[in-house]
């Protein structure tokens, strides 16, 4: 049995140039009300990543939630450097708390390396400078009731083109920690809290929905605080 496993998210370089949207309360492809618990949170988001290596070769991280009013994604513009990261990660706690999210994903491409039966895991090798590394697109899960992840194999054609999203054959993991794990707030925030996390996502610039014109789609524009 694999005793561990290595994820390197910073060896990747996403940089959004989907059509998208840093928010929204419409997942392309699902209809809202179709997204109940976390097992389609985990669907929906493995679907949006076919979606996205496909038509732009790489897949940003992208965090998917079912919060009070029902489904939201956000994705940040760019993330360049190690600073930018952590600020995602901490934008994206903020947004489980400031909308009540009952289950997120976290989706992104990574280097992954896992240990072999009878094999020590060696935690000081990077993943992406491992032999026998596994290009992957990582789906993490989170509910109050626990954690689910999904290592779905990157398959490319001859070309290295995208041609495909293997099936996950990784060990299930009772948690995972990381820069993008464990997102869900250990507690129901109550409404003080909420609007405690509104107000710093309105400091940095997120949350201030208007309407797409002509796409359907909310998403939230960026302002300079005053």
């Amino acid at each position: 049995m694999p005793v561990g496993f290595g994820v390197n998210e910073g060896d990747v370089a996403p940089q959004s140039n989907l059509p998208a949207f840093p928010v929204s309360n419409r997942i392309p492809g699902v209809r809202p009300n179709r997204l109940e618990n976390l097992d389609d949170l985990l669907a929906q988001a493995e679907h949006y990543a076919d979606h996205s290596m496909r038509n732009i070769g790489r897949l940003p991280p992208t965090l998917f939630l079912i919060g009070s009013k029902g489904p939201l994604m956000y994705m940040p513009e760019s993330l360049a450097d190690e600073s930018d990261k952590d600020d995602f990660a901490t934008t994206a706690r903020l947004m489980c708390i400031a909308h009540a999210a009952t289950a997120c994903v976290m989706a992104l491409e990574a280097w992954a390396k896992f240990a072999k039966p009878g094999e020590e895991f060696d935690e000081m090798e990077p993943p992406s400078e491992a032999f026998d590394r596994q290009e992957v697109v990582v789906l993490m899960g989170e509910s109050h009731t626990g954690q689910k992840q999904k290592f779905l194999p990157i398959i490319r054609s001859d070309n290295g083109k995208f041609f495909g999203l293997g099936e996950s054959n990784a060990p299930s993991m009772d948690e995972m920690k990381g820069r993008f794990a464990q997102l869900l707030p250990t507690k129901v925030p109550d409404e003080g809290i909420r609007l405690v996390a509104k107000a710093m996502l309105k400091v940095k610039g997120v949350g201030r929905v208007t309407q797409v014109p002509g796409s359907g789609v909310r998403r939230s524009t960026r302002h300079s605080p005053r």
